[in-house]
């Protein structure tokens, strides 16, 4: 009788380090990643785009994009020589306290957006000249055949939040003698005076000039 032969265990598999992957072939995707290699190929083509998606510490001192909350960017990209113009708006809602009494307030972003996406460096990837376009500080880099709209939505939304919100215009704040939200009752607290006009108020109690 044949005793069944040795089988050696088989190897382990190597490890994979994912994150070492990720580290050499960095992401270049993501909702408002935009694959701009066929727009740039003639120069006046046209295209429509509609991302959304959250969009991280979007905040002010005085008001917020909520956690999660979406922002929605509406754009028209046109090809020039040398870059991208992205047109449209930028939507996002906030969050806040009123600066007078305290009150939750909301309300949201509407922003018009009319920007320039240039190429990075001295070519614009095809061996023709940028036209100084690494000059351009005012302008968003266009990255190869990808351009990114988070930045301009970013930028969008932080140059429109609220810095000291109202939950009205013509809110009534707080008292500042004892607390009570004055758009909801009334109280009796006194004015403080202020220490300024103690001379022209002694000088008022006194009547008149010449007054005996």
């Amino acid at each position: 009788m044949r005793s069944a032969p040795h089988r050696h265990p088989a190897p382990p598999a190597p490890a994979t380090d994912h994150g070492a992957r990720s580290r050499e072939r960095p992401s270049r995707s993501g909702p408002f990643i935009v694959p701009a290699a066929k727009l740039r190929r003639v120069a006046g083509t046209v295209r429509h785009e509609l991302r959304q998606a959250p969009i991280d510490d979007l905040a002010t001192m005085g008001s917020t994009v909520p956690e999660g909350a979406p922002v929605t960017v509406e754009v028209t990209l046109s090809s020039y020589p040398g870059g991208v113009m992205a047109s449209g708006t930028v939507e996002a809602p906030w969050t806040a306290e009123c600066r007078r009494c305290g009150r939750p307030v909301e309300g949201s972003v509407h922003a018009a957006v009319r920007e320039r996406y240039v190429v990075s460096g001295g070519t614009d990837g095809g061996g023709a000249s940028s036209g100084g376009a690494e000059l351009d500080d005012e302008a968003y880099p266009l990255e190869g055949d990808v351009l990114d709209l988070e930045p301009l939505a970013r930028d969008a939304v932080l140059l429109e939040l609220p810095l000291a919100p109202l939950c009205a215009e013509d809110c009534l704040g707080l008292c500042p003698q004892c607390g009570i939200n004055r758009n909801e009752e009334a109280c009796s607290c006194e004015q403080p005076v202020d220490p300024r006009w103690s001379a022209l108020d002694a000088l008022r109690d006194q009547g008149p000039a010449g007054e005996a």
